[in-house]
């Protein structure tokens, strides 16, 4: 396995990385950040062991998010968020390692996320243009090329634990077309608050679960400079 397929320490053999997707093309005009004041508590470690705990009720049970591999700042919070932008509309700050929700009133949902390794970071607005539930897994012309061991996959990969989309996802599209950007769930905590995938952005299966209900087709992304 190349170090281009690495995401995080594989935990499991033969897991497939989750660093190793998707690569796009498109360039966008860069946004500027909005203000973002955290408030309220940090989520204490009870509450955080019923947040990230296990869900054995999946289609592929989930396991619980070791929290000794999770800095506490990566930890769901509701926040203040100064922005115009309507409730639902999501915002991934790079930067800091950060997808928000803007939940109106000057509020937000923040989660702790995995962005995009150097060479493959991106800005701009997009939608959500589609949405699955433990979705086919399958590496663009793009990835094969670079990664010619993942050319087992071209046909597509089931859906499971060892799928890098994990149990949810949320295609991003500009102007009709996939941009073969996502966000999707992992299973790794180590991964977050890096820069480790190829332009995709991880949220915790837990917390991308959270952001996934809540979350219909035609929602704005708007993904900020790094």
């Amino acid at each position: 396995m190349s170090a281009d397929m690495i995401d995080g320490d594989t935990s499991k053999s033969g897991f497939l990385s989750r660093r190793a997707f998707l690569v796009g093309t498109a360039s966008v005009a860069a946004l500027g950040l909005a203000g973002c004041v955290s408030t309220g508590t940090d989520m204490s470690m009870d509450e955080a062991r019923r947040v990230y705990g296990p869900l054995p009720n999946e289609r592929f049970p989930v396991p619980a998010v070791n929290l000794s591999k999770l800095n506490p700042k990566y930890m769901r919070r509701t926040v203040r968020y100064d922005s115009n932008e309507p409730v639902g509309t999501i915002i991934v700050d790079p930067r800091n390692y950060y997808v928000y929700r803007i939940e109106g009133d000057n509020m937000a949902t923040r989660y702790g996320a995995n962005i995009g390794r150097a060479g493959f970071l991106w800005s701009g607005e997009a939608y959500i243009g589609r949405k699955a539930e433990w979705p086919t897994w399958t590496p663009p012309k793009e990835m094969i090329a670079r990664q010619p061991e993942v050319a087992k996959y071209a046909g597509g990969m089931a859906p499971g634990l060892e799928n890098p989309l994990g149990a949810r996802v949320l295609y991003l599209y500009q102007d009709g077309r996939y941009t073969l950007f996502t966000i999707y769930s992992t299973i790794m905590p180590e991964t977050i608050g890096k820069g480790v995938t190829s332009g995709c952005v991880g949220l915790l299966t837990q917390d991308m679960m959270d952001l996934y209900a809540k979350t219909p087709v035609d929602t704005k992304v708007i993904v900020l400079k790094a």
